[in-house]
């Protein structure tokens, strides 16, 4: 059956690959980014220019929908490593608060392998390094986490492993249980049949996975 899916972040990554991936199933899509009105028109897919940290905006973007999927991110750089991160805490705590004030319960949203609860399934080594480089993002994905677990929403939390550009194949696994949590590859393309999997099923709703190969 579609579904009416809005994607933040839908203009670059894994948010591009789950518009795709919904489009591709037959699914009524929502495309939310910045630069959304750049993307191309095609039967299924409305868009919707916005910023993620202005709650009118985001009221909009959400407005009709049945289920959120949030994969937004930000620009590698090198100012990562002592420069304070906090859009993915603040885009959360943005569209928590205007989904609260609709009728849309579904979000199922992207942190990473190494967020929240899942820092712990890391080896020393790994867990050093990972932090020296991605640390201060990851400590905003912490912070969403957080947020996520408290809220309401039938939330899901989306944690892949090493991402790499290839192509889709479909074998993948959800790892749900945290003694299988462990560290790997996996493509983009995967981790958006996964996000439109979760939409359409209900799948780990108010549960964290992480998604490996």
């Amino acid at each position: 059956m579609s579904k009416r899916i809005v994607v933040f972040g839908a203009t670059s990554g894994i948010g591009k690959l789950a518009v795709d991936e919904a489009l591709e199933r037959g699914h009524s899509v929502r495309a939310f980014a910045r630069s959304a009105g750049e993307m191309a028109p095609r039967d299924g897919l409305e868009l919707c220019p916005g910023d993620a940290l202005q709650p009118d905006d985001v009221a909009r973007a959400i407005a009709g929908m049945e289920a959120v999927v949030y994969c937004l991110g930000i620009e590698e750089s090198v100012s990562m490593l002592w420069k304070e991160v906090t859009l993915f805490s603040d885009s959360t705590r943005v569209l928590l608060a205007q989904m609260a004030a609709s009728d849309v319960q579904r979000l199922i949203v992207v942190t990473g392998f190494g967020a929240g609860r899942s820092k712990s399934a890391m080896s020393f080594i790994e867990r050093a390094g990972h932090r020296a480089i991605l640390g201060k993002p990851y400590e905003d994905k912490d912070r969403q986490e957080e947020l996520l677990m408290q809220s309401d929403v039938d939330w899901t939390i989306v944690r892949p492993v090493i991402l790499r550009n290839n192509a889709k194949t479909g074998q993948f696994k959800v790892l749900r249980d945290p003694s299988e949590w462990r560290n790997g590859l996996i493509s983009r393309a995967d981790v958006a049949v996964y996000l439109i999997n979760a939409a359409e099923e209900a799948l780990d709703i108010r549960a964290d996975v992480v998604l490996a190969r």
